[in-house]
């Protein structure tokens, strides 16, 4: 899969020449459907720009976006495997079966809760990804496999990453084509795929589950993307969940948790 994702990024970034020659042509278009005088003055400043380090930097970026991919595959991968030895350290550290059991319970929740969201989140990023990959592939933009990847994977961040992921194969059909209609199909498929996905597919599935509401997931979203960049943006509605979660168990925490939550609806605080 690295190997493959590669070769699209160097695919695409070695063909710097002709993005950059294309880009000339849509700015003529552009001049000549609007009646705009703003060619000359591109020509001009066009000469600061080198497309060659501005494309290796914006793949360079999508390198980091998809490293990160992996680097959370990783961070889930030892959760899981640390499991058992945290259960065996929770018991040793409340010996008293009641108070074992309520943390164990509550354990249980976080863990079924997080396992839901993961779960449905991946389903609905793998559909999304599959449909933009015939999308792409039937408009004819390059490497639709790599594009549907990167997709996938900015699908898990909220609300920002799907239209991220539409502007970005869009702004590549606009340069590989040299002509506006490509674009628009992009923008106009791959951004029905994700509304029709992420407001009628997604909400479906989900249900009222995650119990969050929406000015929170915008917040969360901008906090935890300033600690910790795209891992944290992509961690952030589980991050919430478990916060939720653990407020409402405790009674001077738990008007936090009716904030944080959708309609102020959460469960009774453990017995």
């Amino acid at each position: 899969m690295v190997e493959i994702l590669s070769t699209n990024i160097e695919s695409l970034s070695g063909a710097y020449e002709k993005y950059g020659s294309n880009l000339d042509k849509v700015v003529a278009q552009i001049n000549e459907t609007f009646n705009l005088n703003i060619i000359e003055d591109f020509k001009g400043r066009a000469g600061d720009f080198n497309f060659g380090e501005i494309l290796g930097s914006i793949f360079s970026s999508l390198s980091s976006i998809i490293g990160n991919a992996f680097m959370i595959l990783i961070y889930t991968l030892f959760i899981v495997l640390e499991e058992t030895k945290f259960r065996d350290k929770l018991k040793m550290l409340f010996p008293e079966e009641d108070k074992y059991e309520r943390f164990n319970e509550l354990l249980d929740k976080i863990e079924d809760s997080i396992s839901q969201y993961l779960g449905l989140k991946t389903v609905v990023s793998i559909i999304t990804g599959v449909l933009s990959y015939i999308a792409l592939l039937i408009i004819g933009v390059d490497s639709p496999a790599f594009w549907a990847f990167l997709i996938f994977v900015l699908n898990f961040i909220p609300t920002v990453g799907s239209l991220v992921a539409t502007v970005f194969p869009a702004i590549f059909s606009l340069l590989q084509f040299g002509t506006v209609t490509p674009a628009i199909l992009v923008l106009v498929i791959v951004g029905a795929i994700q509304i029709v996905v992420g407001n009628i597919i997604e909400p479906r599935l989900m249900g009222t589950s995650m119990n969050i509401s929406p000015l929170v997931t915008i917040i969360s979203l901008s906090v935890w993307g300033v600690i910790w960049g795209v891992v944290g943006m992509v961690l952030s509605v589980p991050i919430t969940v478990v916060m939720i979660i653990i407020f409402s168990q405790f009674e001077p925490t738990r008007r936090i948790a009716i904030l944080l939550s959708d309609k102020g609806i959460v469960e009774n605080e453990s017995s």
